[in-house]
């Protein structure tokens, strides 16, 4: 996914990713992580990861980023030893994400059914088991609105159990839930 952004012929050194429903924080944490990894220079890029999600109690553990072992039984030995730091309490043991992954990634309260109120472009969206909780006409004006924010060729993830089919034909499949903006 990676690769044509870092590839671009501008030298253009912006990213912006967004992880819709974010829940507690894995998915936009792990979007952080890969970048880390696959931009070897990523310090001197423009990097921002918006996670939202309409449930402030989520958010907020996802701002905290501790996570208990058992939620990190497939974080590979690398990642953990990279990009987490153990941490002992009185609560119980866990870890916590680093400060170089928490500081690309910001935590906000949306709505999806209101306005929102990013501009774009995004060179992604991760809107993965969102969608499946919406009537087809509410799907249908949510992904126009996701449609708007994006520039012909960036990506649209949408969970495996979720497709665009008679919902919105801004998009090309790609891959199994992977989507390319037309």
């Amino acid at each position: 996914m990676l690769a044509p952004l870092a590839a671009d012929p501008r030298g253009r050194r912006r990213l912006r990713f967004w992880s819709a429903g974010c829940s507690t924080g894995e998915e936009p944490y792990s979007i952080a992580m890969t970048v880390l990894e696959a931009l070897p220079d990523a310090s001197r890029w423009d990097v921002r990861i918006l996670a939202t999600d309409l449930d402030s109690e989520v958010l907020e553990r996802a701002r905290r980023g501790i996570y208990p072992p058992e939620r990190m039984s497939n974080v590979s030995p690398e990642r953990l030893q990279r990009f987490f730091i153990e941490r002992h309490e009185a609560g119980g043991d866990g870890r916590q994400i680093a400060p170089e992954v928490a500081s690309l990634v910001t935590f906000k309260q949306l709505n999806l059914i209101h306005t929102l109120p990013m501009k774009g472009p995004l060179d992604a969206i991760f809107c993965r088991n969102v969608v499946i909780y919406f009537d087809k006409e509410t799907q249908r004006e949510l992904f126009a609105r996701i449609a708007r924010l994006q520039r012909p060729g960036d990506l649209l993830f949408l969970g495996h159990s979720e497709s665009l089919f008679k919902v919105c034909d801004s998009y090309a499949l790609i891959g199994k839930t992977i989507h390319r903006r037309a």
